[in-house]
């Protein structure tokens, strides 16, 4: 299912979403179908990746890849709005807002960030020539490894979620 094309009618009492929205490059098609979906007075409860969201590894990201020559913009799968930017799609598309915030919530990871980069940003590496993605991902992350390992090499993701809950308004 393509949460940027939901297809409900007024079938649901609430939507909760955790860790996806941030995937979904249209949120007004996602914001509109989720309405679409519930019942009037229904629940649009979330958590995604919010402005600053992983910032470190972006900003690796986007300048490695420019030293190659390569335009990152086009190769960000992710959507991080601010605060603003989210209350006002929710209130432009029918919603009233509860409650809406940034949480800065550093997490540990069980590995290094390669594992995570491998994951998550594929499609930035899917860029490089497959020769060259191993010397792109040692650059990647030796520039953000003052940021985001301590001295034991533990290293900690620097995640920022937006929190928001939001009521259909009829």
């Amino acid at each position: 299912m393509d949460g940027q094309n939901l297809q409900f009618e007024a079938e649901f009492d609430a939507v909760l979403t955790n860790a996806a929205l941030h995937w979904m490059k249209q949120p007004d098609a996602v914001i509109q179908g989720v309405r679409q979906a519930l019942k009037p007075g229904g629940r649009f409860v979330g958590e995604f990746g919010g402005r600053g969201n992983v910032s470190a590894i972006e900003t690796a990201l986007y300048t490695v890849l420019k030293q190659r020559g390569i335009d990152a913009e086009p190769l960000n799968p992710w959507y991080f709005p601010t605060v603003e930017d989210y209350q006002s799609r929710l209130e432009a598309n029918g919603f009233g807002v509860n409650d809406i915030k940034l949480i800065p919530r550093p997490t540990p990871l069980s590995t290094d960030l390669r594992g995570w980069l491998m994951t998550f940003a594929n499609p930035f590496i899917g860029a490089i020539e497959p020769a060259l993605q191993d010397a792109f991902l040692a650059d990647v992350i030796a520039m953000f490894k003052p940021t985001l390992c301590d001295a034991s090499g533990q290293w900690t993701d620097d995640y920022v979620r937006l929190r928001f809950s939001a009521t259909r308004s009829d």
